[in-house]
């Protein structure tokens, strides 16, 4: 594997086939092999952290995995009806999806410098006589030692697990992210995404990462005819099929609702584009189909109903908006998406409204998208990138430490992005959240977008023990049980009306009560073996 623009193919097919794992393919199975090309290009290039070339493989992978798993970003083109030219418009698109596919990159290029300054970095000191008796030092590196120390071995699968949840980690604390590895499983691996509970999606990150180093570790062995290999790969095997038994056990677990828990909620799926929603027409055909389908659910017997995210296009104003008087002329309560003002700034929120018509909770949406919901460092760069949202004022972020009241009790929102930040939904389970209710508008993006945004949602039922409700404004809209099992789903770019029962839930998850405990420790031992590999090689 000497040529350069073999080790860039073999990368970026190494990406491609972990992008094939997500949804909406869901061949979950993939991801437990396809980090194996690019761990072996890292781990065996001669070039990786000396040279420029060496930028291109952990590019050609984030280009692979990140760049095709958000390849729907390019929906947002044509944005003509927003008065940009046709050429701005595709401009826009592609610096959207270029720049968010560069800010996962980032990541796995931090990760090949690593990987590739542990597997060139010195392991011991040989001593070696001249004949005038002066002594001199061979260095030796990891590479060559592969087959010779099993324990090295086992450290650098150990570091290079314990740095990609990091960086994991790191990048979730960040406005961008979205395609964590634990996202590969879902919603197709339910068995294994239920280590979710243990401590949060990260620990299902570990699994994958783990594996793969085994198996490529395993490899790179049998290449130098090395005694090891088969005990990694079987003790890569071990790792799948334990992690998978402990899935399994949490999966198997009862949900034991009550009948007095249960509560049976409408959704409204309004199917109104973006581009058409701020017309005369759009504005008409939004009351329409939102107080229509409010007062069709209420007549069914529903205990509320959930509408999805900014499904009203104009500002909040109790006393003329037609949803609030359906409200209380029908007395269902209702969860509503709209925009609220608080006189200069406007926020993206869900209110809860009683059915007296008393707001009784209100959420404002924390995480909002860059450059569409706000311009990052506004002040110095806000002048000249030009607003990609239709809304002229500027909208501001809701608290961290939010809780949303609702007659029924308190609940878990989310709104649309923010359904990829797990802890968002931890800290609303530890003030008493019961349910989970999720409001979205995924237009003007593709059925791919509407798959891997539901996909997010099931692992955050999965991790917090919750039943969720996901109200969409283009799909898929959908119920979602504990266990991760999609009760109902609605059809992408319909107006459509259901109504499920859910049930409202006390119990609490390992990681409800300790949060990503794994991540740390990881990294601490990493740090440890290293330490402790490097003064053995000083002291051998």
């Amino acid at each position: 594997m000497k040529q350069p623009w073999l080790k860039v193919l073999l990368s970026l097919g190494s990406g491609i086939l972990m992008s094939l794992a997500a949804a909406p393919l869901n061949a979950w199975w993939l991801a437990w092999i396809a980090l194996v090309p690019f761990w072996v290009v890292v781990s065996r290039s001669q070039e990786s952290g000396r040279s420029r070339r060496s930028l291109l493989y952990p590019l050609a992978w984030g280009f692979g995995y990140h760049g095709l798993t958000l390849s729907w970003i390019l929906g947002l083109h044509p944005l003509t009806w927003m008065g940009l030219p046709w050429l701005a418009s595709v401009a826009i698109a592609v610096f959207c999806w270029g720049f968010i596919t560069l800010w996962g990159t980032a990541a796995n290029l931090a990760w090949a410098w690593v990987m590739g300054w542990i597997s060139r970095r010195p392991q011991r000191e040989a001593r070696s006589q001249k004949p005038d008796g002066v002594e001199i030092f061979r260095q030796t590196a990891i590479a060559p030692e592969v087959g010779k120390s099993f324990r090295s071995t086992l450290t650098k699968i150990w570091v290079g697990t314990a740095l990609w949840c990091g960086l994991e980690f790191g990048l979730n604390l960040t406005p961008l992210s979205w395609t964590s590895l634990s996202f590969t499983q879902s919603p197709g691996n339910l068995v294994i995404l239920h280590l979710g509970r243990l401590s949060g999606p990260f620990v299902v990150t570990a699994a994958i990462v783990a594996c793969n180093g085994l198996l490529a570790e395993a490899w790179m062995q049998r290449q130098d005819n090395a005694r090891s290999p088969l005990t990694l790969v079987a003790i890569a095997a071990g790792l799948l099929l334990s992690a998978h038994a402990i899935g399994y056990g949490l999966y198997l677990q009862p949900l034991a609702d009550t009948p007095a828990n249960a509560l049976t909620l409408g959704i409204v799926q309004g199917n109104i584009p973006t581009r058409e929603k701020l017309s005369p027409g759009g504005i008409q055909r939004a009351v329409r189909g939102y107080v229509g389908g409010y007062e069709t659910l209420a007549a069914q017997g529903v205990d509320a109903v959930l509408t999805p995210e900014g499904s009203l296009p104009f500002l909040w104003d109790a006393s003329r908006n037609p949803f609030y008087q359906a409200v209380v002329a029908q007395g269902v309560p209702a969860w509503l998406g709209i925009f609220v003002s608080d006189g200069e700034s406007i926020t993206q929120s869900l209110l809860s409204i009683a059915s007296n018509g008393e707001i009784v909770g209100r959420y404002n949406k924390i995480k909002l998208v860059p450059l569409g919901e706000y311009i990052p460092f506004q002040a110095t760069v806000g002048r000249w990138i030009g607003r990609l949202s239709p809304i002229k004022s500027s909208m501001v972020p809701g608290r961290t430490d939010q809780t949303f009241d609702t007659p029924f009790g308190r609940a878990i929102a989310s709104i649309c992005y923010e359904s990829v930040f797990p802890e968002l939904f931890r800290a609303q389970v530890a003030t008493g959240g019961q349910f989970i209710l999720t409001a979205s508008n995924l237009d003007p993006y593709s059925e791919v977008l509407m798959a891997q945004h539901q996909a997010q949602d099931l692992m955050r039922a999965i991790e917090t023990d919750r039943w969720a409700a996901r109200a969409t404004n283009t799909g898929y809209s959908g119920f979602i049980d504990p266990h991760g099992k999609v009760i109902w789903r609605s059809q992408p770019r319909v107006y459509q009306l259901h109504a499920e029962t859910i049930y409202r839930r006390h119990t609490q998850t390992l990681y409800y009560r300790w949060g990503d405990w794994l991540t740390p420790t990881l990294l601490a031992t990493a740090a440890m073996l290293l330490i402790f590999q490097q003064v053995k090689n000083l002291h051998p």
